[in-house]
């Protein structure tokens, strides 16, 4: 008996992604998030039933977690005394390779740092810092 596949065959998951912050390929990233929305109303008018879609304000949120190893590759490159959330503007690249080949990119554009912290404890193995990104916009599949 043939044995059932699923039918989404390969799935895309974190070994098919990468994060391009700063002009470079971040290897020393453990996490990426980000996401907007948009405010979508009703617009009520005569009777019970609306009558039309108001359009509202749009909002993006994204964060990143980063090795404490890039957090330094970063501070190294900048003046003494500059703090990360003095970088100037940019974007966060984020690619995904398909299955069976091709790429699918988002952008989240106009990046800021908007924290600089660092928490470790006994017995970890690595120091893995989250950044807060302030962002403009996202956008999706360019």
């Amino acid at each position: 008996m043939p044995q059932v596949v699923n039918s989404l065959g390969k799935l895309t998951g974190w070994n098919s992604v990468t994060a391009r912050i700063l002009g470079r390929d971040v290897v020393g990233i453990s996490k990426v998030a980000y996401s907007d929305e948009q405010v979508s109303n009703n617009a009520m008018g005569a009777g019970s039933m609306p009558v039309g879609i108001e359009g509202g304000n749009y909002t993006a949120n994204a964060s990143v977690d980063l090795f404490e190893e890039e957090v330094r590759a970063i501070q190294t490159a900048m003046p003494a005394g500059v703090r990360v959330q003095d970088i100037l503007p940019f974007d966060v690249i984020v690619s995904y390779a398909l299955p069976g080949g091709g790429r699918t990119t988002d952008v989240i554009h106009n990046c800021r740092f908007l924290n600089n912290g660092i928490e470790v404890k006994q017995g970890d193995g690595k120091i893995v810092r989250s950044f807060n990104l302030a962002v403009s916009h996202i956008s999706h599949n360019i």
